[in-house]
């Protein structure tokens, strides 16, 4: 089996979409996740290039390099854990030991990594991620502060409302009453 790595799969919709950009080039799927497509081969180089075009005319792109396919494996494993609750990660485990066991790579290398190729901690864009699933939940409105708090990992409160704050520069009750104003970003420009 060989795998290719794509950048910007961030949803079921995108898994669903990259499936089907795959099979108009006739390439024989074996998996697909999120960022990672599985192939019986290794296509030829004309179904690669084609793979490659409709990808991109998509907002995807086919990662070659192995630093691009780290930081977008990063990318992945937290957004599944922020926004799909994939439940790979303890929740007394934390992210920087959480990363480090699935990417089988020291947490100080893989942040330097992260940090010089996206221009931002690892840290940084969990906070990020953090943010626009807490941004969700407020517009959802079926969940108290406290619970999204909690849900999110949070010591308290008040501890992501200060965040919360400094990300948006307004308060989760500021946010909720006006989200209309200040809508919510996709995950892949977060």
């Amino acid at each position: 089996m060989v795998l290719l790595y794509i950048k910007n799969m961030v949803c079921a919709r995108c898994i669903r979409t990259v499936g089907r950009l795959a099979a108009e080039v006739n390439l024989p799927v074996t998996s697909i996740q999120l960022g990672e497509i599985g192939l019986e081969a290794m296509p030829a180089p004309q179904q690669l290039a084609a793979l490659r075009a409709r990808l991109e005319d998509e907002g995807f792109e086919l990662l070659d390099d192995r630093s691009s396919r780290l930081v977008a494996q990063v990318k992945i494993l937290v957004i599944g854990e922020i926004h799909y609750m994939a439940g790979r990660r303890p929740a007394t485990m934390n992210f920087s030991e959480f990363l480090a066991r699935e990417t089988l790579l020291e947490y100080g290398q893989l942040s330097r990594l992260f940090s010089s190729v996206e221009g931002l901690t690892i840290e940084k864009f969990i906070i990020a991620q953090k943010i626009e699933r807490a941004k969700e939940l407020l517009v959802y409105d079926q969940l108290t502060l406290t619970e999204i708090a909690d849900q999110m990992g949070y010591s308290s409160p008040q501890h992501l409302s200060n965040q919360f704050r400094q990300a948006t520069g307004q308060t989760p009750s500021a946010f909720k009453n006006g989200h209309r104003l200040h809508g919510r970003k996709p995950l892949d420009e977060v």
